[in-house]
């Protein structure tokens, strides 16, 4: 009978390191509910964020300065278009700090800025590169496609005075690509962290699930299990008590009989009940110690007391060699047979119950308790229903099948096939 112990710890699914610092916002934030960040507008900046947001900024001043030399290179460039290029450079570099949070719009808008000025080159690759990072190939392809557009409409209205018409187009298309590339890469690198990270606690939720799963199987096997054993003994008690109490004329050999019917069917009861109990207190102990469960073998010792009690029991059929049956088939049409002796005792008292059980390797273990019609109404014991429910359940986990309904005479019968290989 399977145990699991209720204080097994499941296993948590392996974390971040806790130098939360190190990481990306995006990757390191615990996300909320509905799958996205637990911040109003977004992520918190880790230092690892504020480095890379200084250290672009610092390039894209870099970058904008460097430009802003050659401007006094160009002396077809007019004074104000030179004030107003060294404007939307230092504009477009303060523009580095916002750039998380509006990557797209940030990215678009140095588009066309970047075709008037020569001091936002630095800014339009940040851009580029924040746009690949924070969204999907789609828009980095719309934006980066635009800007690469561009790029030859700029050297043609205003010439690099160190390089040529082409090299000065292929370098700066060549500074794209390896901006947005660069992008991708660290996106796809993040996607597969959080992938990983959604994997370990998808694997967290089964596990919790597969315990859970295994402790409620468990209690059905214990219900059942005790329904099995139990139903069997605390019917014949009811039963026997029932007669003495209407029975109050019996004689001393009756009442004897009874009375020892009674102690006997207690005692087992008792020992029973300790059985189980002490498979679960023992979670750690071997499995299938305590005593031993009852197989097909001990089907003719069922009868015998079933006949001792009272009952009109007939067995017919049977197999050669009960010891050959498989435990598990065995243990099974036991249960079967002594669950149907309970129900026929419960409903039909006073009937005769005709128990076959028939089989061979190969072909299967046929199983059939059959009870006539009851003469009058039973009296009333109580019982949970659950039992043939319970049958049925324990013959399909064995690869068998059990049919249980009443016969064309009016009485009940229960047959059952059980796998003999």
């Amino acid at each position: 009978m399977p145990t699991v112990r209720g204080d097994d710890p499941v296993l948590e699914p392996p974390a971040f390191p806790a130098r939360r610092w190190l990481l990306p916002s995006a990757v390191a934030e615990e996300p909320g509910a509905d799958g996205r960040g637990t911040g109003r507008r977004g992520p918190r900046r880790t230092v690892r964020d504020w480095a890379v947001d200084f250290s672009c900024f610092a390039l894209a001043v870099l970058v904008g300065l460097l430009a802003a030399d050659t401007l006094e290179k160009e002396p077809d460039l007019p004074y104000a278009l030179e004030v107003l290029d060294q404007c939307a450079g230092a504009l477009s570099c303060a523009g580095v700090w916002l750039r998380r949070r509006r990557p797209v719009g940030f990215a678009v808008a140095m588009v066309p800025v970047g075709l008037l000025s020569n001091t936002v080159g630095g800014a339009a690759l940040v851009s580029l590169f924040t746009l690949a990072v924070h969204r999907p190939f789609r828009y980095v392809a719309c934006v980066g496609g635009a800007s690469v557009a561009t790029v030859p409409v700029f050297f043609r209205l205003r010439p690099d005075p160190e390089l040529r018409y082409p090299e000065s187009v292929v370098l700066t298309v060549s500074l794209i690509a390896a901006a947005v590339g660069w992008g991708m890469f660290t996106r796809s690198k993040r996607q597969l962290m959080l992938s990983l990270r959604d994997r370990a606690r998808r694997a967290e939720t089964e596990a919790r699930l597969r315990a859970e799963q295994a402790q409620r199987l468990a209690r059905e096997a214990i219900a059942r299990e005790m329904h099995d054993v139990l139903a069997h003994r605390l019917t014949l008690l009811s039963v026997h008590a029932g007669a003495l109490e209407f029975r109050p004329d019996a004689s001393r050999e009756e009442v004897a009989r009874a009375a020892g019917v009674i102690r006997e069917s207690a005692h087992e009861a008792l020992q029973d009940l300790r059985e189980i109990i002490g498979v679960l207190r023992a979670a750690d102990g071997p499995d299938g110690a305590g005593r031993p469960q009852p197989t097909l073998a001990a089907l003719d010792t069922l009868v015998a007391e079933c006949r001792a009690a009272g009952m009109k029991v007939t067995l017919a059929g049977g197999v050669a060699d009960p010891a050959a049956v498989p435990a598990s088939a065995g243990r099974t049409a036991y249960r079967i047979v002594q669950e149907g002796l309970t129900n026929a005792r419960k409903h039909a008292p006073g009937t005769e119950v005709t128990v076959s059980v028939t089989g061979a390797p190969g072909d299967g273990l046929a199983v059939r308790v059959r009870n006539a019609p009851p003469g009058a109404a039973a009296a009333h014991v109580p019982g949970s229903g659950q039992g043939l429910i319970g049958l049925t359940e324990r013959a399909a986990l064995a690869g068998g099948r059990l049919e249980h309904g009443p016969a064309a005479d009016g009485g009940f019968e229960v047959r059952a096939w059980l796998p003999w290989r």
